[in-house]
Order: structure tokens, then C-alpha cells, then sequence
């Protein structure tokens, strides 16, 4: 389950370091008059890095800064942000579509799962814990090899999602050095810190913050100790962890994809740090077989145009019960699995997140971008003469699915689907 704020605000995806010219140390205000003497040594994201007098450099949010103290940074920052920004890559080397496949074993690095503890607050249960890519907040102490174990699935799902074929880089939000994941030692402390109630865990768009209890870990408490459940089960944390690490492509994806990918990265068979991706067809029977026996859900798509072209309200007003939210889950899935490895060669939908992706990286130099100022609240300014990409919520996740759907009238998809269904095995009803 994902968390979509009622209000819609903009993250910066990328990290951007700008180096600012030598500068005498001056004071500075903050928005509410407090004032701090330091020189400017630079910008980091969103923040200006001011260096202190005893030798420290600190980020500090730019939008909290006075608008004297912002117009000053603009002022120092502007040439110089100019040309380091045309030195930044627009992304990592992307492999060109007709060489991506679909992998068979996704393992884990070994490296990428050492736990490092950063700090421990035990008067305000507050333990921090960092692996290579994640910072985990936790609300009791837990054993290194118990993290390690947490540390495995968190860093295994982002192994996966950049091994599949869709092309998904991930990179943290809002200019942090990690994603980030809270612990929560009850289901009492996950709801009061604002988890859904019928949740096992979330990923919080409001603050880019996965939040979990311990039971979903499979932790439970064993004397002054934590341990592992025998019958844990990692798929939804995988499924929530999926949504965190595309965090910067959500707004650009309907709610059928968003739930859709989570639910094909949950299918795939995991244990121990190793995805079996090859292994996705025995997956996803798996899951229609236990949709049938377990939950009484049929495989079927009622209203196909419906429910590809679905806004998020409508999504909302679908999603009334617990079961009518799995019954949207697994039509999610069902489409994803279809344009995947049922729809010709599956590059329809490597092309459809290609050209999402190019969303993302048009969204990531607009923000990069030292024209562009963030003002508090979420909101930011640009000059009129340079226009943001488009981030509406009512049209971005749209503009891509004609590469998907093609030249196909509803009809036609939706025979298409049934019959490639049919084809391996499982019947599925779609009408359009």
C-alpha cells in the first residue's frame, strides 16, 4: 500500500553539489530572525553548506533561509551553478532497449548489506542503523545480524529493480544520501505515526519515509531481545520497498501500474538475498491459485479502458474495502504481467518505462536547475521562460499509454489478453 498525499508536492530526484566562490564569513538570518555566523561554502540540493567558525560545514535548507540571505546565495551561486549543471550527466549509462532482458538470478552484494550503527537514543528510543543505500530508524535496539537480515531485503529489492528491464534508476529523494525506513515497535507506534490502520506497512510520500512495525519484520520479543518469526514472509515489505525505490516515476504512473509493479516484484520468488526472476511464470500461478482458493477472486478485468485510463480518485473510490482494494491489486497485477511477458516480446512496456523515465530525468534538471528557487510549503518559482515539465496529476500519468495499448481498440486488447492468458494456462475474463 502507498500513501498518496492529498497534496501534490514536488521532490528534487537528484543530488547537485555546486562549489561557490571563496567568500568572508557574514551573518546569517533565518526566516524567523535567528542569525548564525558563517561563510558560504557552497550549495548541496536544496541547502546551502555554511562553514562555522570552528572548522564544521553544515547543509541548511535554502527556503529557510531570509529572503536577503536566499537573494545573496542566488547572487554567488548563479554563474558558477550554471556551468557545473551543464557538467552533470543527465543519468547513468542506460543500456539501449533492445539489450535489456529479463534476468534469471538477482543476488544481492554482499557489501551492500554491512550494517553500520550511527547512533543510539535509548531515553528517546531512537536507534539508527545505515546500510549502502538505506538509513534505518528503529525504535529499540536490534542486533547487527538482525539488521543485517532487515538491511538484505531492503538492499536485495533495489538489486531487483535495477536488474529488471525496466529501466528504473534509483536514487534517493529529495537530495538525501539514502532512502529512508522507520521501525516502529508496535502497531500502536506505526498508526499514531501515521500508518494505515489495515496496513502492514507503507510507503509515506508525505515525508519519502518507508514506516513499518516490528511484527511485519517478523520481530518479536524474546526475553530483553528481538528474533526472527519462523513464518515471516518478506513479500510485503518487498512490495512497499518497490514503491519507495520509484518514488521519483510515481508521478508519472497511473495507480494500475504503481500497484502493478509492487505486486510483480512481491510475486517473484525470493529467499536469503536472491530473487529467482526467472522463475516469475511459477510466481505469479502461485498467486492466481491462491487468489482463487484464499479470497474467492476470480481472475478478471471488468471495464479494461476503465481501469488502464483510471484517475486516482476514481482508483480511491474503488478501494472502499480491504477487498475491494486486493481485487484492484491483483487486476494491477494481471495487466502488469500481461504487458510484461505476455504481450509479444514484452517491449511495449520496456519502451512505455523508457519513455516515463524521461519524464524523471526531464524533472531532474528542472530542479537541478539554479533558475528554479523552492519556497516553503512545497512549492517552488521559475522564470516564465522556463516552464516545468508536466507534473499534473490529471494528465501526467496518462501521457505515455498509447505506446502500450498501440493502435489496439479495447475489444481487440482485451481478446488479446484472455487469449495470451489461455495460452499458459490460466483463464482470465477481461471485457472492455
Amino acid at each position: 500500500m502507498m500513501r498518496i498525499p492529498t497534496r501534490f508536492i514536488l521532490f528534487p530526484g537528484c543530488l547537485l553539489l555546486m562549489t561557490a566562490p571563496k567568500t568572508e564569513a557574514r551573518v546569517w538570518k533565518d526566516a524567523s530572525g535567528r542569525e548564525l555566523e558563517a561563510e558560504l561554502a557552497g550549495r548541496q540540493g536544496d541547502s546551502v553548506l555554511l562553514k562555522l567558525p570552528d572548522g564544521r560545514t553544515l547543509p541548511y535548507p535554502l527556503v529557510k533561509l531570509s529572503a536577503e540571505d536566499q537573494a545573496f546565495v542566488r547572487g554567488q551561486n548563479g554563474a558558477e551553478a550554471t556551468a557545473n549543471l551543464a557538467k552533470l550527466p543527465a543519468s547513468s549509462v542506460r543500456k539501449p532497449l533492445q539489450e535489456r532482458a529479463w534476468p534469471q538470478l538477482v543476488e544481492v552484494a554482499a557489501g551492500s548489506v554491512e550494517i553500520r550503527p550511527v547512533s543510539e537514543d535509548a531515553l528517546n528510543r531512537k536507534f539508527i542503523y545505515q546500510s549502502e543505500a538505506f538509513e534505518f530508524s528503529s525504535q529499540a535496539k536490534l542486533a547487527g545480524s538482525m539488521m543485517k537480515e532487515i538491511a538484505r531485503t531492503f538492499e536485495a529489492t533495489k538489486t531487483l529493480l535495477e536488474a529488471l528491464p525496466w529501466g528504473i534508476e534509483c536514487r534517493p529523494p529529495d537530495a538525501r544520501p539514502r532512502f529512508t525506513a522507520a521501525l516502529f515497535e508496535t502497531r500502536e507506534d506505526y498508526i499514531a505515526a501515521g500508518g494505515p490502520e489495515m496496513s502492514g506497512g507503507v510507503y509515506d510520500t508525505a515525508d519519502s519515509t518507508f514506516k513499518i512495525p516490528f511484527p511485519s519484520l517478523g520481530l518479536q520479543r524474546l526475553g530483553k531481545t528481538y528474533t526472527r518469526d519462523d513464518n515471516y514472509s518478506s513479500g510485503t515489505l518487498v512490495h512497499e520497498i518497490t514503491h519507495q525505490l520509484m518514488d521519483e516515476y510515481l508521478r508519472f504512473l497511473p495507480k494500475w501500474i504503481i500497484e502493478g509493479t509492487a505486486e510483480y516484484t512481491e510475486m517473484l520468488p525470493y529467499k536469503a538475498g536472491i530473487f529467482r526472476a526467472g522463475a516469475h511464470k511459477n510466481g505469479f500461478k502461485e498467486d492466481v491459485e491462491f487468489w482463487a482458493k484464499r479470497e474467492g477472486f476470480m481472475p478478471s478485468i471488468e471495464g479494461l479502458e476503465k481501469m488502464i485510463t483510471m484517475k486516482r480518485a476514481v482508483w480511491d473510490a474503488e478501494c472502499q474495502t480491504a477487498q475491494d482494494m486486493r481485487n484492484m491489486y491483483h487486476r494491477s497485477q494481471l495487466l502488469v504481467y500481461f504487458f510484461c511477458h505476455l504481450d509479444g516480446d514484452g517491449q511495449r512496456f520496456i519502451r512505455y518505462m523508457d519513455a516515463v523515465f524521461g519524464e524523471v530525468d526531464a524533472m531532474r534538471k528542472f530542479f537541478a536547475d539554479p533558475r528554479v528557487e523552492r519556497v516553503p510549503g512545497g512549492g517552488f518559482r521559475y522564470p516564465r521562460d522556463f516552464p516545468p515539465p508536466d507534473f499534473n496529476p490529471e494528465t501526467a500519468p496518462f501521457k505515455h499509454l498509447p505506446i502500450l495499448v498501440g493502435e489496439r481498440p479495447w475489444p481487440k486488447l482485451a481478446q488479446e489478453i484472455m487469449d495470451a492468458y489461455k495460452s499458459i494456462g490460466v483463464k482470465v475474463t477481461v471485457t472492455p
